[in-house]
């Protein structure tokens, strides 16, 4: 299969003559095409790979992370308490358990012996990079063929190479050029989602039903955020910065989060329609806990996004009259409930079950709409430009945003109201809370 793909030709080449001597042809035969096939072979299928593939990933929770975070003098950069909960429950022998409460919550903390946060990751990463490499290979393949969807595949195995080639980390001096790998890694990866969406989308007519794709997606995207929130995790804990503890922010305030990207919506909607709804922000606006922000940037303006360019599409006859977006915040001892209100005439009943589902969108068609015209006509341009999510248009929004949230022991649900709006409700899991905390 290989061999097809990258054009290596099906035989032996037909080599131009050389002025070599027989008995030198006879001992050394140009079989460069088989030489090329082994090569290629190789690369996608190595046994280090494989046998990394057959290993169980190991779950951090946010908490194990919270409580091994910071210590005075630095060591929290290289070590880490893991909690009796990630070792199954057993805490290995000589070592005796500590209960500590989880911020006031009960639920406790068990320290045990104390591991290296760095070999810690040296060892996941490639686990779970292995097991990202599995899917690929078993994507069908005329997708597995697609370009796009190839160089993905191949910047994983060279990702798989790179942490797999590092020297046992033993220093702070192994640790800092580790974190300059994990730093280089996370550029490389940084458009896996859209190299994603593009190479799918370009293969998608071959594609008799695109929910066959669904668990290989939704496991791809949610074991890259995964990936980079750990990755991100170890290098925040080198920075000073107020209430944080790596990416976790002790004190996180939803609304100030909610705010900031109601603005970045907001400057996008004026942007492409001249105007922009208000949005209002209600229920417990005073709430604090402690959270990790890197998911929510991503979920929170997809659905701000939705929600705003319904409301002007549906009111384009009185786009400086429309009527206010609201956003209700709902705080409890289990979970963080964010619902978004618009009124832009709701879904329609025949897409109410596509809207979920990957490379479902209607961006293209509303761009056809007569009452778009002037500045309105570069929608699609305009929302797959730098300052824009690259997300709009290819159908990806809400379908990773519902992953993300199930990810993180939540949900994303939707309900319309059809000729009236939508309500869009995203609840997640404190990872204080008195239920189990989700898993990283």
């Amino acid at each position: 299969m290989l061999r097809r793909v990258l054009g290596a030709p099906r035989g032996p080449p037909a080599l131009p003559p050389r002025p070599v001597s027989r008995s030198a042809a006879d001992h050394h035969p140009p079989d460069l095409a088989r030489e090329r096939s082994k090569t290629v072979t190789s690369f996608y299928h190595q046994p280090a790979i494989d046998a990394a593939a057959e290993k169980p990933s190991v779950r951090l929770t946010p908490t194990t992370m919270l409580y091994s975070g910071r210590s005075q003098d630095g060591s929290h950069i290289l070590e880490v308490a893991l909690g009796t909960w990630w070792l199954g429950g057993r805490v290995p022998g000589g070592f005796g358990a500590g209960g500590r409460a989880a911020l006031g919550s009960g639920l406790p903390f068990f320290g045990v012996a104390p591991q290296k946060s760095a070999r810690y990751l040296q060892q996941e990463l490639p686990v779970r990079i292995a097991h990202r490499i599995k899917g690929f290979r078993s994507l069908p393949f005329i997708i597995g063929c697609n370009p796009t969807i190839l160089h993905v595949h191949e910047l994983y195995i060279r990702a798989f190479q790179k942490l797999s080639d590092f020297p046992p980390i033993q220093a702070r001096g192994d640790e800092e050029r580790y974190c300059s790998l994990l730093r280089q890694l996370l550029e490389d990866h940084k458009d896996v989602v859209t190299l994603l969406a593009e190479g799918l989308r370009e293969c998608r007519r071959h594609i008799p039903d695109e929910q066959l794709l669904r668990p290989f997606l939704d496991k791809t995207l949610t074991s890259r955020l995964g990936m980079r929130m750990l990755a991100s995790h170890h290098l925040a804990l080198h920075e000073d910065k107020p209430d944080f503890v790596g990416i976790i922010c002790t004190r996180l305030a939803p609304k100030k989060v909610i705010e900031k990207w109601v603005d970045f919506a907001r400057r996008l909607c004026e942007q492409q329609y001249g105007n922009a709804p208000r949005v209002r922000i209600n229920g417990h606006v005073a709430a604090r806990f402690p959270y990790i922000p890197l998911p929510l940037d991503y979920i929170l303006p997809e659905l701000l996004k939705n929600a705003m360019r319904a409301t002007m599409e549906s009111h384009l006859d009185t786009p400086y009259n429309v009527p206010d977006i609201v956003v209700t915040i709902a705080n409890n001892d289990i979970d963080i409930v964010i619902r978004i209100s618009d009124r832009g005439g709701g879904i329609p009943h025949e897409l109410l079950e596509q809207v979920t589902r990957y490379h479902f969108s209607t961006a293209e068609a509303s761009a056809q709409d007569p009452r778009l015209g002037g500045p309105f006509r570069n929608l699609l341009t305009l929302s797959q430009g730098a300052q824009a999510c690259p997300m709009h248009g290819f159908g990806f929004g809400l379908p990773t945003s519902r992953a993300y949230a199930e990810y993180l022991g939540g949900s994303l649900c939707l309900q319309s109201l059809q000729g009236v709006g939508t309500d869009v409700y995203l609840r997640l899991r404190h990872i204080d809370g008195k239920g189990e905390s989700f898993r990283i």
